[in-house]
Parts: C-alpha cells; sequence; structure tokens
C-alpha cells in the first residue's frame, strides 16, 4: 500500500466530484478454478484498489457523501479461517492503513444499501459475484447491472485515474523494469525448435521472482498477424520471426505491456530487417508526435500514413498514400489500434467504458473496420501513461477477402501482397508518460529493439 494519506486524500477529492449519495466501491472474491476452495489467483479491483489499497478478498467501502463517513465491510478471520491461512491484519488494523475510520461486518452491508434513502453510486460491473450481489441488494438485474451504473461515479473515477501521481509511475517504472528483462530472456532463448509455452514460462517466472505476476497471458507466437494469439504447445520454426507480447505486473498491481518481435534464427533474413525497420522507424516516429494536446486519433492516423508510404517500396502499395489512408487502406495490414491507456490495469479502466475512458463526447470513436480497435483517441495530457505499438499483420483470410472484392485495387497490388501470405506480423511496443512538454518512455533499461541489438543479444543466446 501507499502512505494512508494518498487513500483519504483520494476518497475526499472522488467524493466532491460525485457531490451526493452513498458510493459503493466492491472488491473482488475469490474464485473457484475447479471446486470452491481451489482458487484462481486472487486479484483485487483495480478501482478499490485505488481508493483504499487493500488486497484481499471479499470487502467493500462505502462512502456517505451526506457525513463523509468512509466504512469499511468485510469479515474477520474464524480460527478455522486461521488454521489455512494463519494470522491476517485485522479489519481494523487494515482499515486504519488506508485511513478508513468505520470497520463493519459484510452482513451488514445490504441492510444499509436496502435502507438508504440517498442515491447508490457504483460502477459496471464485470464479475459474475457482483451481478450477483448487486442484485440481491439493490434488486437490480443482471443484464442491468451495467446500463445501471452511475455516470457520475465513472467520470470522476476516469478523471483521477486518468493522472498517474509520482507514487504510481515509480510503481509503473518497476512493472516495465521488469517486463524489459522478460523481454530480453526472451531474446537470450529464442532459437529453432524451442517450444513456444516454454519460453512462455520462463518469462512468467521473471515476473513472480519479481514480486507480482504477468499483466495479461502472454502472447507469444511464429504467427505474429494473429492479433492475441497466447503461446501454445508448438515448436518454433526456423526462419520464422517471434512475437512476444508480455509484461509484469508489481505487487501493487500496476501494469507494464511491452512487444519485440525477433528473428527465431538470431538473425533477420533481408526482407525481414527491411520490413521490421519500417514498423521500428513508425514507432520512433509516433513516440515523438505523443505531446500533451495532440489527439491520439492524429498519432494512430500518422501511423497508417507512415505504414502505407512504407509499403510503397516493397510494391504493395501504388498511389497517393493520404489518399489511401482516407479510404481504410492501411486497414488490410493494421487492423488494431495504436496503443491505449496503460496503469492499474493493462487496459487501464476498460471496465469502465472506452467512451469515457479513451474518448469524449466531442471526439466519438470510429467504429469503422481497424478504427473500432483503438481504445484510446482523446487529446494526450500530462500524466497520461499509454502504449504505443505500431505493427503490421498479414492475415491470408482478409487478404483473400478483399482481394475478392478488388477492394481499393487503385492502391493496393494484390499480385506483390499475394508473396506476403505467409510473412506473419510484427509489433513493437513501448510504455510512455506523458509530461508537462512532451513524453517519456518508462522503465530504467530497454530491452533491444533495434536490429543491430537484437541480433546482437541473440549471439549471446542460451539454446
Amino acid at each position: 500500500m501507499f502512505n494512508k494519506d494518498i487513500y483519504i486524500q483520494r476518497r475526499k477529492q472522488l467524493s466532491e466530484k460525485v457531490g451526493s449519495g452513498i458510493i459503493l466501491l466492491m472488491g473482488n472474491d475469490e474464485a473457484g478454478m475447479n471446486f470452491k476452495n481451489n482458487w484462481y489467483p486472487f486479484r483485487q479491483d483495480s478501482t478499490f484498489l485505488y481508493y483504499a489499497g487493500i488486497d484481499l478478498p471479499e470487502l467493500a467501502v462505502t462512502i456517505d457523501l451526506s457525513s463523509g463517513e468512509t466504512t469499511l465491510f468485510g469479515n474477520e478471520l474464524t480460527i478455522d479461517d486461521i488454521v489455512w491461512t494463519g494470522p491476517l491484519p485485522s479489519l481494523q488494523e487494515l482499515a486504519a492503513q488506508s485511513g478508513i475510520e468505520k470497520v463493519r461486518p459484510f452482513k451488514d452491508l445490504a441492510a444499509v444499501l436496502k435502507t438508504a434513502r440517498d442515491k447508490i453510486h457504483f460502477l459496471p460491473a464485470y464479475r459474475p459475484e457482483h451481478l450477483v450481489k448487486l442484485q440481491a441488494w439493490l434488486d437490480i438485474a443482471p443484464d442491468q447491472s451495467v446500463q445501471g451504473a452511475s455516470k457520475d461515479l465513472i467520470e470522476a473515477v476516469v478523471a483521477m485515474r486518468s493522472y498517474k501521481g509520482p507514487e504510481e509511475i515509480a510503481e509503473m517504472e518497476k512493472a516495465v523494469d521488469t517486463s524489459n528483462a522478460m523481454h530480453s530472456h526472451f531474446m537470450h532463448v529464442l532459437a529453432p525448435g524451442k517450444n513456444e509455452m516454454e519460453i512462455a514460462g520462463e518469462l512468467r517466472a521473471i515476473a513472480i521472482a519479481a514480486g507480482g505476476d504477468l499483466s495479461y497471458p502472454t502472447i507469444l507466437t511464429s504467427r505474429g498477424e494473429t492479433l492475441h494469439i497466447h503461446a501454445r504447445n508448438v515448436p518454433l520454426p526456423a526462419g520464422a520471426m517471434a512475437l512476444c507480447d508480455a509484461g509484469a505486473e508489481t505487487p501493487m498491481h500496476y501494469a507494464g505491456d511491452l512487444t519485440r518481435t525477433a528473428p527465431v534464427n538470431g538473425a533477420f533474413s533481408g526482407i525481414q530487417k527491411d520490413m521490421y525497420q519500417l514498423i521500428l522507424d513508425i514507432q520512433l516516429a509516433t513516440i515523438n508526435a505523443c505531446k500533451p494536446g495532440v489527439p491520439f486519433s492524429d498519432v494512430h492516423r500518422l501511423s497508417g500514413e507512415l505504414l502505407l508510404e512504407g509499403l510503397k517500396s516493397f510494391g504493395i502499395i501504388k498511389g497517393d498514400a493520404k489518399e489511401a489512408l482516407s479510404l481504410d487502406a492501411h486497414t488490410l495490414f493494421f487492423q488494431c489500434g495504436l496503443g491505449h491507456m496503460i496503469g492499474l490495469d493493462v487496459h487501464d479502466m476498460e471496465n469502465l467504458g472506452e467512451q469515457y475512458v479513451g474518448y469524449t463526447p466531442e471526439a466519438p470513436k470510429n467504429m469503422n473496420f481497424g478504427w473500432k480497435s483503438l481504445r484510446l483517441g482523446r487529446a494526450l495530457e500530462p500524466g497520461f501513461t499509454i502504449t504505443v505499438e505500431p505493427g503490421i499483420y498479414f492475415i491470408p483470410t482478409l487478404i483473400d477477402l478483399w482481394k475478392s472484392e478488388n477492394k481499393l485495387s487503385d492502391f493496393i497490388n494484390y499480385t506483390e501482397l499475394d508473396k506476403f501470405r505467409d510473412f506473419g506480423g510484427i509489433r513493437i511496443e513501448d510504455n510512455l508518460v506523458i509530461t508537462r512538454d512532451h513524453n517519456r518512455i518508462l522503465g530504467s533499461r530497454m530491452a533491444p529493439k533495434t536490429v543491430a541489438d537484437m541480433e546482437e543479444i541473440q549471439k549471446q543466446r542460451v539454446i
């Protein structure tokens, strides 16, 4: 936990933003994998962590905006619990660590909510146990648990969590440093015949050894054109490139999210090197474009234009790149977004709704193919922490579909494009904090990403 004064100040600011009623912050419960007490690894709700900091299951916090009183609801351990868990801090001790004034048994929460005369503000439910509890406490049907969430509370939380304080940036530096160590190891052990899951397991061990765990399931594959394909029980083929998208989460649950694409053989082929350099040049240009006041949708658009312009040298694109971009020709090669917010969640606050986190009413999301996956479009501001992750993905099924329709053939040379059907995909990703004047890449050390540095580290690989 951070110092209790941080949580006290956060709750005070939240109360001022919401104004009236009762704020309900629900912690997460344990979840059984195949029977009740064989649990998945516990992960606390990120907004609960942000305002209370207590990383234990079966808790809730209410803030009475009339009286200003904050209450922690939970259950004290019984002797039967202690036999299995050992002694843990009491609820009163946990509350004191967070600066919470009052503690009550969890069973009292239902009566408090049922008899409340003021509006109860809650966030959109994403866990089954939250759906059940809201239905019991507030008589809200499961399918209304998102629509019935408090817009005032969502907007207040987003307005606070979007801007990372110094203590949060320090945690994110740790997460990114561990993530960079994972990617350096990935390049050291990469070799033909190595199993995808074997390497992914070694990367998770690095995250766990740092005191946390993965911030999301590792994507590690020679089929990099498949955007979210997790490591499989298959060997990596010689001559291919391996795309590794992996990140660590600190013990306080701040996330890193990095991607590197490296040659399985230890050295790029000529065409691989040229295509990789194009994506690296785009990443460097788009990172440089990230400044306060610049809409991230404009940076995404820049990545598309640079990609189309660069593909001319491969004979894949012809004509005017700006005109091709206006017709979304880039989406044949770049189907996802350039980046997203990152913080306590790897896609920060995504459970609260992209329309609040990544966009504004004045600049809503473009729902066209290749744009609707852009999770962040709003103007960047100091304190935002984001990913920048351009890529190129040659998806045979998508190529066949566009070719069958002769789509945008004034700009796309399908004869040349067919030569890249089995090329795979490339993505390069780093994490930034937007500063008062520009931006800074997070982490005190960076995993190699230039062609020369990557090939050099792979000369030292452990096979």
